[in-house]
């Protein structure tokens, strides 16, 4: 499954990439007349417990040398009207198709984390790196909506941390771990077209994690 995923991955950025490359340059130009430079926002993400990589997103929040740790209600002054509108459609994610024909990613796994995350929960991460991450997948799916709504919730950057930390880095770990015992090529599929049609039939199990 590796070699023929790696495959389909290759193949379906290169497609996309052409198809949404007029997309691609108006958002990019749109960021650039309203927001200015930079267009792209890049960051350390981990694709194994060692081995980090820079993730690629258009920018969608005013730039902070300070920055630290994952979004929250703490940063929300900083998301731009553009951003605004690309983090709702989560088109701010174009860019990572250079991730996965870099191979740094995949279209379907856990979302790549923030090397901080990794050193606090070493065992935790080791199991679900184990799996190359992705743009989508089952916790990204099933959590995201209330990750953002506990999120948006705070106020500082130690109360975001907190809610992230107890809350959603252990729930997110067991969604990635029930898509690493029924991944497959079919589910992948089934999952990259509920991330497009943002509908998701949630199992049991699934569900007992929200």
């Amino acid at each position: 499954m590796s070699a023929a995923k790696r495959v389909f991955d290759i193949a379906g950025a290169l497609f996309l990439g052409l198809l949404l490359s007029p997309l691609i340059v108006g958002i990019a130009l749109s960021i650039l007349l309203r927001d200015g430079r930079p267009i792209l926002y890049r960051a350390e993400r981990m694709k194994t417990p060692e081995q980090g990589f820079l993730l690629w997103k258009f920018r969608t929040m005013r730039t902070d040398k300070a920055d630290r740790g994952v979004s929250g209600g703490d940063k929300a002054s900083r998301i731009t009207a553009t951003g605004r509108v690309l983090r709702q459609t989560r088109l701010d994610e174009l860019p990572q198709l250079w991730n996965i024909l870099r191979g740094d990613i995949s279209f379907v796994g856990p979302r790549p984390p923030l090397r901080r995350y990794v050193e606090l929960f070493p065992d935790l991460y080791a199991e679900v790196l184990q799996v190359r991450p992705g743009v989508t997948g089952l916790a990204t799916l099933a959590y995201h909506g209330t990750e953002e709504r506990l999120l948006q919730a705070c106020r500082t950057p130690e109360e975001t941390e907190a809610v992230y930390c107890r809350r959603c880095v252990p729930r997110k770990a067991r969604l990635d771990g029930i898509y690493a015992q029924n991944r497959s090529f079919c589910y992948d599929l089934r999952l990259m077209v509920a991330t497009v049609w943002r509908k998701l039939p949630l199992g049991r199990r699934q569900r007992s994690v929200r």
